[in-house]
Order: C-alpha cells, then sequence, then structure tokens
C-alpha cells in the first residue's frame, strides 16, 4: 500500500484500497460471507466455524448490514405500518415502521411509544416525502394517530385487522372465564382448558378440537351465542362500500340485545369510536395487505429469541431494517 505526502493538509495518507474490509484484516467479499451466514446462524456459531473471535465476527455481520442498507436506498413510502415492539422487560418500547408496497421495515426509534417518539419518524423522513404518504395502518393506539394527523395529515388511517380481531378474542375470552365461575361441578369439564379452542379459526383446529368444540357450543349456550358472533364479525372486512359495512357492523351490535355478553358490548363500542379508521379499508385504494406488520413483529421476536436478548440497540436496529432486504 502506497504512501503519499498530502499537499493540502500536509499529513501522510495511505492509498485506499476499495476490496478491504472496515477492519483491514479482512475482505469485503470475506465480511459479506460473513454476514449472509449470520442470516441463518448466531454469531457464536459462525465466529466457532470461521474460528474468529466473536467481536469481529459482529463488527463484519453489521458492515454487511449497513452496505444492505446503503444498496436499499433512501425510502420515499406511500403505505406505511406503525407498531411498537418490547425490546426488554419493563415495558421498554420502541417504534417500527414499515413501506408496506415494498414490504421492508424502513425505521427503528423512539424512546417509548409516545407522540414525540412518534414525531421523530416524520422528522426523518421529511416534510417532502411525509407530504406523499397516502395510508397510515397501525392499531387504535392514540399517540400514533396524533402523530400522524399532525405531520401527514393527507394520509388515511386505517387501523389494523389483526389487533381489533384480537380484542374480539379478549372479549370472548373474558366470556369463557365468567361461565366458568359461574357454573360448579361437572358443568365445568366442557369450558376448561378450551380456551385456544375457542380463540382459534374452526379450519385450524384438528379432529379433536373441533369435537372438544362442537361439545362445548352444545353445552353452553352463552358461548355459542359468543363463539358464532365472533367468527361472523370477520365478514366487515369483505364489504367494498361503507355503507354496507356500517350496516352490516350495525346489525352485528343489534344482535348483542338480550344477550348479556357485556365484554361483546364494550367491544362494540370501541369500534364505533374507531370507525373512520375501519371503514377506510372498503375504499379500493386501501386494500393493503395487513398481515405484514404482525407477521414482522413476529420475525423480530424470533430474532431475539435466538439472541437470548440485543443489548445493543444499534446491532438490533440493523437486524430489523435488514431482515426483509435480499443477500448482498
Amino acid at each position: 500500500m502506497r504512501r503519499l505526502d498530502c499537499c493540502d493538509c500536509g499529513k501522510v495518507k495511505r492509498e485506499r484500497l476499495d476490496f478491504l474490509a472496515d477492519n483491514p484484516l479482512y475482505t469485503k467479499r470475506f465480511a459479506y460471507f460473513v454476514g449472509r451466514r449470520c442470516r441463518q446462524a448466531t454469531i457464536k456459531d459462525v465466529a466457532k466455524e470461521l474460528a474468529l473471535d466473536w467481536h469481529a465476527v459482529k463488527a463484519l455481520e453489521m458492515q454487511y448490514m449497513q452496505a444492505q442498507l446503503a444498496r436499499a436506498g433512501t425510502p420515499g413510502p406511500q403505505v406505511i405500518g406503525i407498531d411498537e415492539i418490547a425490546i426488554r422487560k419493563g415495558h421498554t418500547y420502541r417504534i417500527v415502521v414499515s413501506d408496506l408496497v415494498r414490504g421492508r421495515p424502513i425505521w427503528f426509534g423512539g424512546e417509548d411509544r409516545s407522540e414525540t417518539s412518534m414525531s421523530q419518524f416524520y422528522a426523518w423522513l421529511g416534510e417532502r416525502k411525509s407530504s406523499r404518504i397516502r395510508l397510515a395502518v397501525m392499531d387504535m393506539w392514540k399517540p400514533f394517530r396524533l402523530a400522524t394527523n399532525a405531520h401527514a395529515p393527507q394520509a388515511a388511517i386505517l387501523f389494523d385487522k389483526f389487533h381489533i380481531m384480537r380484542h374480539l378474542g379478549k372479549a370472548l375470552d373474558t366470556v369463557r372465564k365468567r361461565e366458568y365461575a359461574r357454573l360448579a361441578g361437572r358443568d365445568r369439564r366442557y369450558i376448561k382448558g378450551q380456551k385456544y379452542t375457542l380463540l382459534s379459526r374452526k379450519e385450524n383446529l384438528t379432529l379433536d378440537g373441533k369435537k372438544a368444540l362442537k361439545a362445548l357450543l352444545a353445552a353452553n349456550k352463552r358461548l355459542n351465542t359468543a363463539y358464532v358472533l365472533k367468527e361472523s364479525f370477520g365478514q366487515l372486512w369483505s364489504y367494498e362500500r361503507e355503507g354496507w359495512a356500517r350496516r352490516f357492523f350495525e346489525n352485528w351490535r343489534a344482535s348483542l340485545k338480550w344477550q348479556r355478553l357485556t365484554p361483546y358490548e364494550k367491544f362494540a363500542a370501541m369500534i364505533d369510536r374507531h370507525w373512520d379508521g375501519i371503514a377506510a379499508y372498503c375504499r379500493p385504494e386501501n386494500k393493503v395487505s395487513l398481515g405484514f406488520v404482525e407477521g414482522l413483529n413476529n420475525k423480530i421476536r424470533v430474532i431475539q429469541r435466538r439472541a437470548y436478548g440485543l443489548r445493543n440497540e444499534d446491532y438490533l436496529r440493523l437486524k430489523i431494517l435488514t431482515c426483509m432486504l435480499p443477500a448482498l
């Protein structure tokens, strides 16, 4: 490597070799090989396989992920998905924003899940690109909605279907617990241990699960009613006109009368309060994949579980932002 005297600053400069990694002991090709291996294995396993130090493997993988982000370029999303993840115990949250059209996470940050933390994303994205967002998919967390209305007022807000159905599942489970507490003796045997049988979709149950569900619904009329109402509510997302969706919801809500299903009545009131964010899905331009955000959360949990937790937040950010990018 040649050494040169710089005429501008008077210092001695060394020739730069583009094929070297940040660590001059390794080439970029080797760094990219290590990065590709770390997508399927832990740092410890890769270090053992290649006879390298653990810290060297981690540094090479971070260089690989930074190169992935550089190749992906600066995002300019039109449809975004917003959700929070817990990075450690004690209600410590970070916000993850995804580009639902390209199918990849584009931002990870914030100090919590407050409106201030959500505003950091729009400040990072910039006013010009924020004005291009036409749809924001999120759960019914108020700070996310307020920050989006403040920084991207032109964007329609759509509440995540899976988050809403999770609330309905909790209402069904509350009904199950109350029925179990109300009954005594042998009448409880149909309900005991059937929580996930009730919450699962019927087509996903095994043969034994379907038999247990049939016996449970035949033995308890109130749980049978609650289960049928829960299964029928999914029809709400099949309508293409808001008027028809609203009529379906009003009929569904009217069917709760005289059923004494208090958790369902609270759920219906919550849906009524957030109706605008649910009816937005009826518009043809808002028909996007709502399962990506939930699938990304599962992928992040797998990354954290494989490493038994990640304390380095910069490393976790790179892992999340590159988990959907193609390999180099």
